[in-house]
């Protein structure tokens, strides 16, 4: 055999097995292995963690694990027509799968037919989208979520919470986006907790785009019909939480009644240090997203990975959510690695981190 001949079949081989270990020779879009493309779709940036957490942690870990890959990144910023033109985009440039954290999830289940119809795998990131040939669910589960911040509430108004909670008395809920499926498994995670006990909900809001304006301006109506009736505020995240928290603190409110969160965003971390916010849900993120881009690789070049469990079917890795508040802070928060102490601990709340226990002597 001559020296040509065997270059060539030493090509030709080297395109079967593929290079590099992360990839396989062709992915199921029949494109070679240096145009592996991985769509991420998310849905708004007014929440911090998309853009410094959930974005970061997923591109961090395809550069890692498959260097040949590349994430064709969009977020929507709440408009679910765009997201589905950025949908039909990334399927245009030949996406191999999409990863995607829907607006709107019934005009999301459209995304997913269409990605289907083209033989191109789904994985629902974050929010859950029901009635859609998914392929795979990566995120937590919202029920449970739901059923932490409304166990906080009852602690908070049970015995010993000063003054007695009266007959008359209850709690504002400020549930998520209407169009966000989470929303509804947070409202039974709430229900069920709240199920028994002599907590009442004064009043309930659905909160368009998750928008912390929207649940200030709300709350504070609210405030002028009830006024300190109001004992607690549920609000579904953290953004949330800060829109309630400014309208108490405007309507003279001191101290603030107990408002729940989640997300541990930086902010609500330091209110909570502060004493006023009650609690936030840690969601391990950064994990969440390294999980999706691991799956979402594997999806890519054909494998079928275990997952844990099933949600309507679909095959699921759920995250187990975590409980927040002054006293595990610490031990979630800082030595998690979530945020140092010095970034949580800057003026004006270093005096209350003293007094927290996360820095030690005098405030200055």
């Amino acid at each position: 055999m001559s020296r040509r001949v065997l270059v060539v079949v030493a090509a030709l081989v080297a395109v079967v097995l593929g290079v590099g270990g992360c990839a396989t020779a062709v992915s199921p879009g029949g494109r070679p292995p240096s145009d592996q493309i991985i769509a991420l779709l998310l849905p708004e940036s007014k929440a911090a963690r998309y853009e410094s957490v959930d974005r970061p942690s997923f591109e961090q870990t395809v550069a890692r694990r498959c260097p040949r890959c590349r994430v064709l990144y969009a977020n929507a910023d709440q408009d679910a027509a765009r997201q589905q033109q950025q949908a039909e985009s990334a399927l245009t440039q030949g996406a191999g799968v999409l990863v995607l954290d829907a607006v709107d999830a019934t005009a999301a289940a459209t995304i997913v037919t269409k990605a289907q119809v083209r033989g191109v795998p789904v994985v629902a990131y974050d929010r859950f989208i029901a009635d859609a040939p998914l392929d795979y669910f990566v995120g937590v589960d919202g029920a449970r979520v739901g059923r932490l911040q409304g166990e906080a509430l009852v602690r908070a108004l049970g015995r010993g919470s000063e003054p007695p909670l009266e007959q008359d008395d209850g709690i504002l809920v400020v549930n998520g986006s209407p169009t966000d499926p989470n929303s509804v498994r947070f409202r039974a995670g709430l229900a069920a907790a709240l199920q028994g006990t002599p907590v009442r909900v004064l009043a309930e809001y659905d909160t368009p785009d998750w928008s912390p304006d929207k649940a200030q301006a709300w709350v504070s109506d609210q405030l002028t019909q009830y006024g300190s009736r109001v004992r607690a505020v549920y609000a579904a995240n953290d953004g949330e939480a800060g829109g309630a928290i400014s309208a108490m603190l405007s309507a003279g409110f001191d101290p603030v009644a107990p408002v729940t969160g989640q997300d541990a965003e930086l902010a609500a971390v330091q209110r909570i240090v502060e004493g006023t916010q009650l609690m936030t849900v840690y969601r391990a993120l950064s994990e969440q997203g390294r999980t999706a881009a691991e799956l979402a690789i594997r999806v890519l070049h054909g494998e079928r990975p275990v997952t844990t469990s099933r949600i309507d079917g679909v095959p699921s890795q759920l995250l187990a959510p975590t409980a927040v508040d002054i006293t595990n802070v610490r031990r979630v928060i800082v030595d998690g690695g979530v945020f140092t102490t010095e970034e949580i601990c800057v003026q004006p709340y270093t005096r209350a981190c003293v007094a927290a226990g996360l820095l030690d002597g005098e405030a200055r």
